[in-house]
């Protein structure tokens, strides 16, 4: 009696990614992407498919961008470790767009699955074949979709920012740590008297006894009730912003410019990045 044949089984690593902006905005949580997957991989016959690994990028608190490259995705890196060991013969996410929201990721992530033998699928789709020179059409469209992704992405980036300098210029509290006298209450900013009465005493230091800011510093780190604004020690140079609107304004244009070059190294660490991986 011939043996019975047994119906082969993929194997897939569920990749699931929640990005702050995207959860403010859609609310597809990690739970729900687990779902969608399981319930398409449990609807497969032919091959059956098994997950026998899920992998997270973000938290339901701090979310992952995805813009980020595959090496500052440990998630994903992990579900292409699995397909490089031969634990794994692809990856299953919910849809394209939590694989990346970016084009130039999207298929440099789908480039190196394939390079090592994988198969990608998503719930929404199945599975997303490797680019072939007799049909054209398959990579264009696999691309119009990453394309619409990063578009959706710069959309709700757009609106957020929008919706927070609007709020600011009402006077609504937008987003930062409010500034000593005002504390947040329902995000809304509010003046919190305690702190005013403490900014109050030190312009009478000032302005009445002609003290130095570092004599009113001293004079306050000396008291227990005059604590700073997250109950530490004053610094001289957070007594200056506070007595001067000059020094609170050189901050400001300090911290942008700061912000700014952050913002450059980044984008050069990334440059190096993809260029090493040519």
């Amino acid at each position: 009696m011939a043996p019975l044949s047994r119906t082969p089984v993929l194997r897939l690593v569920l990749v699931r990614r929640v990005s702050t902006a995207g959860q403010a905005v859609d609310g597809y949580g990690l739970p729900a992407q687990e779902a969608d997957c399981r319930k398409w991989a449990k609807g497969q016959t032919t091959p059956r498919v098994r997950i026998v690994h899920m992998v997270t990028d973000g938290d339901g608190k701090a979310g992952k961008s995805g813009t980020t490259l595959l090496d500052e995705r440990p998630g994903l890196m992990e579900a292409v470790e699995w397909i490089a060991d031969g634990q794994a013969d692809g990856i299953l996410a919910p849809n394209l767009d939590r694989l990346a929201r970016e084009l130039t990721v999207q298929e440099a992530v789908l480039s190196y699955v394939w390079a090592l033998g994988g198969r990608v699928f998503t719930a929404d789709h199945g599975e997303h074949l490797e680019d072939d020179a007799s049909d054209p059409m398959r990579t264009a469209m696999r691309q119009m979709r990453g394309v619409f992704h990063q578009l959706d992405r710069g959309l709700i980036i757009k609106r957020l920012t929008e919706g927070r300098q609007a709020k600011g210029e009402r006077g609504g509290y937008a987003y930062g740590a409010p500034r000593f006298g005002q504390r947040a209450d329902d995000g809304e900013l509010t003046a919190d008297e305690r702190e005013n009465a403490i900014a109050e005493r030190m312009e009478r230091w000032r302005d009445e006894e002609g003290l130095s800011i570092r004599a009113i510093c001293a004079r306050a780190n000396a008291r227990d009730d005059m604590p700073a604004k997250r109950g530490g020690k004053w610094h001289p140079t957070t007594v200056a912003r506070l007595l001067s609107p000059e020094a609170r304004e050189k901050a400001r244009q300090q911290s942008a410019k700061a912000r700014a070059e952050r913002k450059e190294q980044q984008r050069r660490e990334r440059a190096a990045r993809l260029l090493a991986q040519r």
